[in-house]
């Protein structure tokens, strides 16, 4: 890894969700430009291994292992990367869960969880590391939403509510920062090609839903190569853009939606007559590695994401 001088250059910055995915290129692509690192996610074991990876391409970081919905988890945070790097210059909000099903079978505890790892963990962990965010000559925040945060796609429910809620605080917070010095991006992704079709949860008919979730994360056409996305995440949080938008379809989609509600309405809605029913037994929670087992999409359809995900720390499927 060869660093070069630009904006970020000996900053200081915490990548929540850095263990595997977007978040472990993120770090990566912040390290290449000279940034100290501290990555954050839940297993030790996955974060450890991203650590390895980043060492290896001369990358200055470091990890703590925490779940970013414990309350006491952004002191603690804070506390790693002051007692390792000093202060925080750049915070980036990137941990995220996705569960995958119909409507009818989601209960009230799935959004909960959602909104608890995608809303209030990355709010408190947000509003902690504001004093040292201010106190910085190039305090940056940056917040991973989602197309599925400016456009309600079907079969997302939980994750949809979560990522709206998400951008709305990423965008007031930005308005009351103005001329404080903290510069604030929020990003919206369409369809990455980073294996989150394994890490998916699947609800009603699993088989059925990783078919049409899986092609669609991963066919190229519909997504994006991960570590484009990392790369342009990271030129637009150099640059103070108020906002992002990925994919070429993702732009196509949030153009129609802000100038054809309606339209996209109806389009959305077709959307949903053609995904899975929930089934006459439907099944909860099913990982997206047991949920490939039980599809009949063929494995060579998710070729590249299946690559991407095993470049990424992704877990592999099993059909």
């Amino acid at each position: 890894m060869n660093p070069r001088r630009d904006r970020f250059e000996g900053r200081t910055a915490l990548v929540t969700g850095s263990s595997r995915g977007l978040g472990l290129l993120i770090a990566r692509e912040l390290a290449s430009r000279g940034c100290r690192v501290m990555l954050c996610a839940r297993g030790a074991e996955g974060l450890g291994l991203a650590e390895r990876k980043l060492r290896a391409v001369g990358a200055e970081v470091a990890s703590s292992a925490c779940d970013i919905t414990d309350e006491d988890a952004p002191q603690q945070l804070l506390d790693a990367v002051h007692e390792r790097f000093g202060p925080l210059d750049i915070l980036v909000n990137s941990a995220g869960i996705i569960q995958v099903g119909p409507m009818e079978t989601f209960e009230e505890a799935d959004f909960r969880e959602a909104m608890e790892t995608m809303l209030f963990s990355p709010l408190r962990l947000t509003l902690a590391a504001l004093p040292d965010l201010r106190a910085s000559a190039q305090g940056t925040l940056v917040t991973i939403s989602s197309v599925g945060g400016r456009i309600p796609a079907p079969h997302l429910l939980p994750y949809v509510t979560a990522k709206f809620a998400a951008a709305g605080f990423s965008q007031g917070l930005r308005a009351e920062l103005t001329g404080s010095g903290v510069s604030v991006t929020t990003v919206f992704p369409g369809l990455m090609r980073t294996g989150s079709h394994t890490a998916a949860r699947f609800h009603g008919r699993p088989g059925a839903e990783y078919g049409w979730f899986g092609a669609a994360a991963t066919m190229p056409l519909l997504s994006m190569d991960a570590g484009s996305a990392a790369r342009a995440v990271v030129r637009a949080a150099e640059r103070g853009r108020p906002e992002l938008v990925l994919t070429p379809a993702a732009k196509i989609g949030v153009r129609l939606q802000g100038l054809a509600p309606a339209s996209m309405a109806r389009l959305l809605s077709l959307s949903d007559r053609a995904l899975p029913g929930p089934g006459e037994r439907p099944r909860r929670d099913v990982r997206g590695a047991e949920a490939a087992a039980q599809s009949r999409l063929p494995r060579w359809v998710t070729t590249l994401g299946d690559r991407a995900g095993r470049r990424l720390g992704e877990p592999r499927p099993h059909n």
